[in-house]
């Protein structure tokens, strides 16, 4: 599931499954439906 979040005057969604944050809710969606619920290797 992608939550809402403000931050900066700035919407970001989240993954709850990872925590992965992005500035596009499609972008989110589409990254949850292949999330594999792990910490991301890479600097978010």
């Amino acid at each position: 599931m992608v939550t809402l979040d403000e931050r900066d005057e700035t919407t970001w969604y989240t993954c709850e499954d990872c925590g992965l944050m992005f500035d596009d809710e499609d972008d989110a969606e589409r990254h949850e439906e292949r999330c594999d619920a792990t910490e991301p290797t890479y600097i978010q």
